[in-house]
């Protein structure tokens, strides 16, 4: 298996991957305009590769000084449970040496205080058309 920065990803590659994973199912899979800005927009990937099979990517943004939001952390269903994930997290952070900040897709919530990630108590979020 190879970690990679920056490795390009089609469309098609990352919705894949997505689908692959349980992340598909909060990802606007179906436009696929969405994914492409989401992919083009993102300045850190990190991808996770055997052979031409992507199995694993870290999507984030970074001022690579202070912190690193990861939008995705998704791993094929098929290969969860054997590290990448907390590999693509450490190729993530040797790009960008500083503070890591998500939010977990519900059927991770037991899996970042597991790999280290501490809980933060006071994140907000707001959707397009909700700020008053």
């Amino acid at each position: 298996m190879l970690i990679r920065i920056d490795s390009p990803l089609s469309v098609d590659q990352y919705i894949d991957l997505l689908n692959a994973s349980t992340l598909g199912e909060r990802r606007p899979v179906e436009d696929r305009e969405a994914i492409r800005l989401m992919l083009l927009h993102s300045n850190l990937l990190a991808t996770a590769w055997d052979g031409g099979t992507l199995l694993g990517a870290a999507r984030c943004l970074t001022d690579f000084a202070y912190v690193t939001y990861c939008s995705d952390l998704c791993v094929r269903a098929s290969h969860q449970r054997l590290g990448i994930g907390r590999q693509l997290l450490r190729k993530v952070l040797e790009a960008a040496p500083c503070r890591i900040v998500l939010l977990s897709a519900p059927k991770a919530v037991d899996y970042y205080p597991r790999i280290g990630f501490t809980q933060h108590t006071s994140a907000w979020t707001i959707l397009p058309g909700e700020l008053r």
